[in-house]
C-alpha cells in the first residue's frame, strides 16, 4: 500500500506533530508509551509513515525533512525539545539533567525503540509470510 506523496514534507511534519502530541499526552498522564492507547496510536502513525515511504533510511530518501526512521524521528523531536542543549549544559555544569528533560529523554528512547522494532518486523514480514510453492510433480510421486 502506498499513500500519494505529493505533499510528503507536510505529511512528514504532520506525522511528527502527531507523534509529539501522543508523547506529551503520555507524559502529562504519567503513563508509559508502551501501553494502549499510546502504543496503538504510535503504531498507526508508523504505518502511515511507512505507507508514504518515509521510514526509509535517509540515504535512500535523500531528504532529511522526510526522514521518519527511528534515528530521524529522534533527531527531530530531540531538537524540538532542545535536549542536546540541556545535555551540554548539564555536562558543562556537572549537574543532573533536569527532571523534565530526563523524562523526555526516556520517552524519546521508548518511541525510538518501538519504531525500530516495528520497522524491523514490518520489513521482514514478507520473508516469513510467503506462500509455499506448490509441490512439484516429482515430489508427489
Amino acid at each position: 500500500m502506498r499513500i500519494p506523496t505529493s505533499h510528503e514534507p507536510s505529511l512528514a511534519a504532520s506525522i511528527i506533530d502527531q507523534i509529539e502530541r501522543v508523547v506529551r499526552e503520555a507524559e502529562d498522564s504519567s503513563r508509559p508509551l508502551e501501553v494502549d492507547p499510546f502504543r496503538g496510536r504510535l503504531f498507526e502513525l508508523f504505518v502511515m509513515a511507512d505507507a508514504a515511504d518515509l521510514v526509509k533510511e535517509q540515504s535512500e530518501s535523500g531528504n532529511s525533512a522526510r526522514d521518519l526512521t527511528a534515528d530521524g524521528l529522534c533527531r527531530t523531536l530531540g531538537a524540538r525539545w532542545n535536549l542536546a542543549d540541556a545535555l551540554r549544559a548539564s555536562s558543562a555544569q556537572q549537574t543532573k539533567l533536569p527532571a523534565k528533560d530526563l523524562s523526555r529523554m526516556r520517552l524519546l528512547w521508548s518511541v525510538m525503540r518501538m519504531w525500530m522494532e516495528w520497522s524491523y518486523a514490518w520489513h521482514r514480514w514478507p520473508e516469513f509470510h510467503q506462500e509455499a510453492p506448490p509441490p512439484s510433480a516429482s515430489t508427489r510421486e
